[in-house]
């Protein structure tokens, strides 16, 4: 895996998590509002609106990068509507990156096959 194709997983996976934490909090304000008088529903979706478009860029990015099926591809995008989706998408980017770097050394130290 080149350092570009390393660099789009890794912003995809840093913005993962804080996306699907922000879009957790705007249900609980959503909730919160309907229920009583607190209403933070136009700040925390304006967080999350922000979170959720740099998680698409970033998406489309390392879409490009590391030459995805649209299996998977899909599945990332999925993974950013569903509420808890964010963290899964982390889960699977950081094992991803790690399989990467494994099968690195291994071509670095002559292991056939990898």
């Amino acid at each position: 895996m080149d350092l570009k194709t390393a660099s789009a997983l890794r912003r995809l996976r840093l913005v993962s998590t804080p996306e699907a934490i922000s879009f957790l909090l705007l249900l609980v304000c959503s909730v919160l509002k309907r229920t009583t008088d607190f209403n933070a529903v136009p700040a925390m979706g304006m967080i999350h609106g922000v979170l959720f478009v740099l998680y698409v860029v970033f998406w489309a990015d390392a879409w490009n990068r590391a030459k995805w099926p649209l299996r998977t591809a899909a599945l990332y995008f999925v993974l950013s509507v569903l509420p808890t989706g964010g963290f899964f998408a982390d889960r699977r980017l950081k094992r991803e990156a790690e399989d990467a770097v494994i099968a690195t050394r291994a071509r670095q130290e002559g292991v056939v096959g990898a």
